[in-house]
């Protein structure tokens, strides 16, 4: 599976042109698109990049890509990130890292969405993955049990990391809801908006372009979504 991303991740530098500002997303797929830019930018590509979490920033310091806020950009060429998973739509889950947020906001301001992953993360319909819910700390528990009673999910539980609650790069908390099956991603999104605490779902909706997939035997796989 690690020779499928990797392969995915150096396939997908070949997206990035030279003078591009683009959005870099979070995971281990990503991980080796970093790392091929970085190679690519000792060669002489010029880009910059604005991370979606704190850890793609470390990591694309350490590569030698020079780093923006988004704040500082007006649109970004394209945006790369990796999902949890991915249904036939290119609707997907996605914030198993928890950067789900800066994910989306970044992926909102792209003109190109690109999706890189193994070919695992296809799926004929989304919830197998645990579906995260970004919230704020205060009143956590009012939002968990408005979710437990809206009855979209079995069960939802807390995030917790070495034992410690998850604390996301903006200070808030994840609930990760095990769904089973997501008939209506698009209807449940916006249910879970309407709850106030809520700040973001892991649902990202008919936002991709295109998602590059890497296959078991080394070859790469390109689903066009629009």
């Amino acid at each position: 599976m690690e020779e499928a991303k990797k392969n995915t991740g150096i396939y997908a530098a070949d997206f990035v042109k030279h003078g591009m500002t683009i959005g870099i997303g979070t995971g281990t797929t990503v991980y080796w698109l970093i790392l091929e830019l970085g190679k690519r930018i000792k060669q002489g590509l010029n880009i910059i990049a604005v991370p979606t979490s704190k850890e793609t920033a470390r990591l694309a310091n350490e590569a030698g890509i020079s780093l923006l806020d988004l704040n500082a950009v007006d649109r970004l060429s394209l945006t790369i990130d990796g999902a949890d998973e991915i249904d036939p739509k290119g609707n997907m889950i996605k914030g198993g890292g928890g950067a789900l947020l800066q994910e989306k906001i970044v992926a909102a301001a792209s003109d190109e969405l690109i999706i890189i992953a193994d070919h695992f993360k296809l799926v004929p319909y989304l919830g197998k993955f645990p579906l995260p819910v970004e919230v704020i700390p205060f009143g956590y528990k009012q939002v968990q049990k408005k979710i437990i009673d809206s009855g979209f999910c079995e069960k939802l539980w807390l995030r917790k990391k070495n034992d410690e609650i998850f604390i996301t790069d903006h200070h808030h908390y994840i609930l990760d809801c095990e769904c089973e099956k997501i008939n209506d991603p698009v209807t449940l999104n916006s249910t879970l908006h309407l709850i106030p605490g809520v700040v973001e779902t892991g649902l990202f909706i008919n936002m991709a372009n295109k998602s590059v997939i890497g296959l078991e035997d080394g070859k790469i796989e390109i689903i066009k979504y629009k």
